[in-house]
């Protein structure tokens, strides 16, 4: 795999999507939870999506439960949780793991991309991925991050 556009992810509905449907598209991919200390970082992702979806930007959110259990077991709660909360209107996906036996693999290609401070495992929710308009990870964050503090490399790759 060359790019995150050569992955199919799953949508809430089970269906398949390609990643090749954003290409062109500066995107940040986050793994996400809904019952966690950092969802709040919901708000700040939806502003910074309405602040630049015009200029191509795409947020893409991946719930994990593989952290404290920190999301709902069913998706439709996850997304319904996330449109009356935070008003999330960026693209939501079926939740998967991003560590260990049954990683999706996407995120083992975003992992080998860019390494966190320590290891390649995702330490966290709220781990986020800025993902140029080839398809390559220019930058991983740490989940304490706030997506603000994201802007200015956003910038650059707008």
């Amino acid at each position: 795999m060359n790019s995150v556009y050569d992955f199919t992810v799953k949508m809430p509905n089970g269906k398949e999507k390609s990643l090749k449907d954003f290409e062109g598209k500066p995107l940040i991919i986050v793994n996400t939870a809904s019952k966690c200390g950092l969802t709040p970082q919901f708000e700040g992702l939806q502003e910074m999506y309405d602040k630049y979806q015009e200029q191509g930007l795409e947020i893409l959110g991946f719930p994990c439960d593989q952290f404290n259990n920190q999301e709902f077991d069913n998706i439709e709660e996850t997304t319904q949780f996330c449109q009356l909360n935070y008003g999330v209107t960026f693209p939501m996906f079926a939740k998967i793991d991003v560590n260990g036996q049954n990683e999706d693999l996407l995120f083992t290609f975003l992992k080998e991309q860019k390494k966190g401070l320590l290891s390649k495992k995702i330490k966290w929710n709220f781990t986020k991925f800025l993902i140029d308009s080839n398809g390559q990870v220019v930058e991983r964050y740490a989940p304490t991050t706030e997506p603000n503090k994201i802007e200015e490399d956003l910038t650059k790759i707008l």
